[in-house]
């Protein structure tokens, strides 16, 4: 068991404090007071993109030393800041936007911290996920982050069907050149739900573009996305019963000839096999013997 006390002097010890400080997410405006102060204060600054990190802090007049810490070095350069709280340093863990922690290796730093009962310190701030769930116009009273989907498209099937059946609001990050084909996925395998297409959080173009999945892919065909989303997606909860079963399994009753000749309605032999194989979690080899004893 880890009991810690953030504010008592229970916490004045030998070894610092590991601070995750939030950082705007677009606007500098974001940036708050109390994030600045902790900034100047620590000894040491950990940082997902040290060039610009440090735009920030010259923004600022931050003179903080920074060191890098991201996903590729994580493993060397974890276990030395976890020798430098102990010994007493304190440490501010900052992303490039918004919440250190969140979809970065930045958990396993505050892992490691805890394991160590060093003091873990939030300084709260921007997020992008939660921005554009409190604008979407969807419920908000329970949600689901899912962070980034998988870019190979059986995986994204995989991973989308995961969460078919989840009740509360979802949400995930895409980047421009894969958000329509992560649309055409999360329509052919949730069904056509109410969704927000966010980009652009804080930014001069913040843009939402809220309707039905159909209604969205139709509007990105002609509108060529730009900068970064966060997608927001209506809950089972939300859904028809029908719908959600529609969504689930209309194949369920076909057999596997039948299930690729609905395929082939749209696409080539290749394809529709490839589609089937996702939809029943079969290897596509399987699917061919069958439908071409």
């Amino acid at each position: 068991m880890n009991i810690q006390k953030s504010f008592s002097d229970a916490t004045k010890e030998s070894s610092g404090s590991l601070y995750l400080v939030a950082t705007p997410i677009g606007n500098l405006e974001d940036m708050t007071f109390r994030a600045i102060r902790i900034l100047k204060e620590v000894q040491l600054i950990a940082a997902e993109d040290t060039r610009q990190t440090r735009k920030l802090l010259t923004h600022f007049e931050i003179g903080t030393r920074i060191v890098s810490y991201h996903e590729h070095n994580k493993r060397a350069s974890g276990p030395e800041l976890i020798r430098l709280l102990l010994e007493g340093q304190s440490i501010a863990l900052v992303s490039d936007a918004g919440l250190p922690a969140i979809s970065d290796p930045g958990a396993d730093l505050v892992k490691e911290a805890v394991e160590k009962s060093i003091p873990v310190i939030p300084i709260p701030g921007a997020n992008a996920a939660l921005s554009a769930l409190i604008m979407s116009g969807l419920p908000t009273d329970r949600f689901l982050f899912a962070g980034f989907p998988p870019r190979e498209r059986k995986s994204l099937m995989k991973w989308l069907q995961h969460m078919q059946a989840q009740k509360g609001t979802l949400l995930f990050y895409e980047s421009p050149h894969r958000i329509s084909k992560t649309l055409d996925a999360l329509q052919e395998c949730l069904g056509d739900r109410q969704i927000a297409c966010v980009r652009e959080l804080t930014k001069r173009y913040e843009e939402a573009v809220r309707g039905l999945v159909s209604e969205c892919i139709g509007w990105f065909a002609e509108h060529p996305p730009q900068g970064e989303f966060c997608i927001v997606v209506e809950g089972a909860e939300g859904v028809g019963a029908s719908e959600l079963q529609a969504a689930d399994i209309w194949w369920s009753e076909l057999d596997l000839a039948a299930h690729v000749a609905h395929y082939e309605e749209q696409y080539d032999r290749k394809e529709a096999i490839k589609r089937v194989a996702v939809d029943r979690g079969l290897a596509k080899r399987e699917v061919y013997n069958e439908v071409n004893r």
